[in-house]
């Protein structure tokens, strides 16, 4: 047995390697140091005593803490950094997309306000134009229905100055003989003539005022109602009629509508209770007010086959 057995151990504790290891490194630096200094100076000269400091344990683990903190801040900072540096360049995309997004909304708002002001325009000059065909067209109806006018009023004298003469010859030859049927015969193709010459007057006042307007309540000269063109048109041969349409469809005697003759008064309703009339022309024709959208028209009694009609001639 050897003779330290019996002696208890009383080994400190090992102490790290790294400890160790640089405890050992500036030792040995210190005394390379010192090694080196020797041998450069002089044989003879007298050994210098130097007391050196060694660093202790403490303040080399403060150096190395300082140090992992540094470094650990420096990487902070870095990532800090290059986190700005990546929300810069997300703000600079989106705003680059966004500036994008708004010129081609801008271009389109721009596209569509021009095409919007094209149309306008065009519109605008769609109205000019028909409202021009519309005013030609007017004034041309207008000078026709004048020159219509104006040769009714010639024709109406014309037919006044026949009817005189024609009445006196009748009466002439009425004195002249002695036989009454005679007489009779002759005052009865006299009443045809002047029917006959009522008739168109009628029929040619009423076509002169095709294509004015109708109005409720108008009686002319441009504007027009179902009766009140009725009335004008027979007020234009010298009969007087009621204002109303019931009224003027209860006048002289009801015909059937397969045997009209122009001048004839058309109804729709009853005959007591019409609520519109006009004027038969011929040719299976009529000549009416309509109403606000149509004015005064020339139809076909198929157009809208009336109720009636009853003769005042």
């Amino acid at each position: 047995m050897s003779h330290t057995a019996h002696i208890p151990s009383h080994r400190k504790p090992r102490r790290s390697a790294s400890k160790l290891a640089l405890r050992a490194g500036v030792a040995g630096g210190v005394l390379g140091t010192i090694a080196v200094a020797g041998a450069a100076g002089p044989a003879s000269a007298e050994p210098v005593t130097e007391t050196i400091e060694m660093p202790t344990l403490g303040s080399l683990g403060t150096d190395l803490s300082s140090a992992v903190a540094a470094s650990a801040e420096a990487s902070q900072q870095e990532a800090l950094d290059q986190s700005l540096e990546a929300q810069e360049a997300a703000a600079l995309e989106k705003a680059a997309k966004e500036a994008k997004k708004a010129k081609a909304e801008a271009e389109r708002k721009a596209e569509a306000e021009r095409a919007e002001k094209a149309r306008q325009e065009a519109e605008a000059k769609a109205e000019a134009e028909r409202a021009a065909a519309e005013a030609r067209a007017e004034a041309q109806a207008r000078a026709a229905r004048d020159s219509a006018r104006t040769q009714l009023s010639t024709t109406s004298a014309s037919s006044d100055s026949g009817s005189g003469s024609n009445a006196g010859s009748s009466s002439d030859s009425g004195s002249g003989s002695s036989n009454d049927g005679g007489s009779s015969a002759g005052s009865s193709s006299e009443s045809t003539q002047v029917s006959s010459g009522t008739a168109a007057s009628i029929v040619a006042f009423a076509r002169a005022q095709v294509g004015d307007a109708y109005v409720t309540g108008g009686t002319g000269p441009n504007s027009w109602d179902c009766s009140g063109l009725v009335q004008a048109a027979y007020a234009a041969a010298g009969i007087d009629l009621p204002r109303i349409s019931y009224q003027q469809s209860s006048m002289g005697t009801s015909v059937s509508l397969s045997n009209l003759q122009p001048g004839d008064v058309l109804y729709w309703g009853s005959r007591s209770g019409s609520y519109h009339v006009a004027i038969y022309v011929g040719g299976g024709k009529y000549v009416g007010a309509q109403n606000s959208s149509t004015g005064v028209v020339e139809r076909s009694l198929d157009w809208d086959p009336p109720s009636g009609a009853v003769r005042i001639l």
